[in-house]
């Protein structure tokens, strides 16, 4: 099990990364449609490939997704792995904020 302050640290970063929209579609669609390429990340989209690679490079700081090279195209899939770990890390936050609200209660009801 991993320390709390190393959980933290890579749900921090997993957090930040997910902080912007374009990058929260970006997970979406990976979750969707499986591994992508940028050409299909990009297909029917505004945003350019060279703004979709910006995105996808600071998600694979976060350990969040990863690419496989096929040919000449590189295929990008989500760490689900990542994304529970973070998840877990909200149900534990979620929990302590439970917890203090039922002392709370507790407090304001005796």
């Amino acid at each position: 099990m991993l320390s709390r302050r190393r959980r933290s640290t890579g749900s921090a970063r997993v957090f930040a990364a997910l902080g912007d929209e374009t990058r929260l579609r970006l997970v979406a669609r990976l979750c969707d449609a499986g591994p992508m390429s940028i050409t299909k990340l990009s297909a029917g989209s505004r945003i350019t490939r060279q703004a979709i690679t910006k995105h996808l490079r600071v998600m694979e700081r976060a350990a969040l997704v990863h690419s496989v090279r096929h040919g000449r195209e590189s295929v990008w899939q989500l760490d689900l792995q990542r994304l529970e770990e973070a998840r877990r890390y909200l149900d534990l936050i979620s929990k302590q904020w439970d917890d203090a609200l039922g002392r709370l209660r507790k407090f304001v009801e005796d």
